[in-house]
C-alpha cells in the first residue's frame, strides 16, 4: 500500500475498497476470502465512514466502516483480521489490519481534546486538525517491548491469566514514558520475574494494531537471580528447553516467530522477515 495523495473526492471508477465493520472486517464467502473489494458493499442507503488508506496497483484504496446493524449482501460475511491469518496473503492480511486501525481513528477522534470543537481531517498526512485552536492529533502508536531470554538451553516464558488454556508466551510489557526501549524490557523482565538480563540485542518489530502497538522484540541472556513471579501481571514463569515446550501463541504473532527461531523451527532471523 503506497500513501500518495489523496484524492479530493472519491473517484467514480477505479477504486479499491476494504469494509470494516467492528474490529474485524468484510470479506467474500468461500476460500480464499476476498478482502479488497473493486466496489463498496456497504449500501448506498446507508451513511458510512469512509477512510483514505492509500494506494494499491495505480488505484486508490479507501476503508468504509459498515455501521453496526447493517445487513449485507449475499455471498458477503465478517470476520476478525486475526482470523484471515493463513486464509489470504501477509500483504492483505496487512491492509486489514490498517484498515481497522484508521476506521477506529476516525471513529475515536472526532473532537478536540484541547478546545472540544468538532475537528477535520488533514490530507495531507494521517492527521485530525482542529480549526479553532490548530491542535493537530496523529494516530495513536503504544510502543511495547517483548523479549527473548535464554538461559544455556532453555527460554524463559511465562503465562499471563489473560491467555487461552496452558498458553506461555515471552515477557512484554508497554514502553512508560521518558524510558528508553532498552530500559523498557529490562523493567518489565524485572517486574514480572524478579530476575536479571544481560547483551541485550534487538531482533525486530511488528506493528499490532490490535488495537493500535507497535511491538519491538530483543534477545537477551540471563544475568541472575530466581524466578519470583508479580501475580498482578502473570500467573507463572519458568525455563523451558527445545523439548518440553508448552502450547504458544499463534504463528501470526512476532512473540512466536521468536520462539519458533530460538527453536530452531525456521532457519531466517524474525527481522529478516518482518
Amino acid at each position: 500500500m503506497r500513501h500518495s495523495p489523496e484524492p479530493a473526492t472519491v473517484p467514480a471508477t477505479g477504486v479499491l475498497w476494504v469494509t470494516v465493520y467492528g474490529t474485524g472486517v468484510v470479506v467474500t464467502t468461500g476460500e480464499p476470502p476476498q478482502l479488497i473489494l473493486p466496489a463498496n458493499p456497504v449500501p448506498a442507503d446507508v451513511p458510512a465512514r469512509i477512510e483514505y488508506l492509500g494506494h494499491r496497483a495505480g488505484n486508490p484504496c479507501y476503508a468504509a466502516e459498515l455501521p453496526a446493524g447493517t445487513s449485507l449482501p449475499e455471498g458477503y460475511a465478517c470476520t476478525g483480521v486475526r482470523d484471515l491469518f493463513g486464509r489470504i496473503t501477509d500483504d492483505e492480511l496487512a491492509i486489514a489490519a490498517f484498515a481497522v486501525r484508521m476506521i477506529e481513528f476516525a471513529r475515536t477522534t472526532r473532537f478536540c481534546g484541547w478546545c472540544g470543537t468538532g475537528i477535520e481531517r488533514v490530507v495531507a498526512e494521517r492527521a485530525r486538525r482542529c480549526p479553532s485552536c490548530g491542535l493537530v492529533v496523529y494516530p495513536r502508536l503504544s510502543p511495547a517491548v517483548l523479549v527473548l531470554v535464554q538461559k544455556g538451553d532453555a527460554v524463559l516464558l511465562a503465562r499471563s491469566p489473560r491467555f487461552p488454556s496452558g498458553v506461555h508466551s515471552l515477557i512484554a510489557g508497554f514502553v512508560e514514558p521518558g524510558e528508553t526501549l532498552e530500559h523498557a524490557v529490562h523493567r518489565e523482565v524485572h517486574e514480572e520475574t524478579g530476575i536479571g538480563i544481560k547483551d541485550l540485542r534487538y531482533m525486530a518489530s511488528e506493528p499490532w494494531p490490535f488495537p493500535d502497538s507497535l511491538m519491538v522484540a530483543f534477545v537477551a541472556d540471563y544475568a541472575g537471580g530466581e524466578i519470583v513471579i508479580d501475580p498482578a501481571e502473570i500467573v507463572s514463569a519458568g525455563w523451558f528447553d527445545r523439548a518440553h515446550l508448552p502450547p504458544l501463541p499463534p504463528q501470526m504473532s512476532l512473540s512466536r516467530a521468536l520462539i519458533d527461531w530460538w527453536a530452531g523451527r525456521v532457519e531466517t532471523n524474525p527481522c529478516n522477515e518482518r
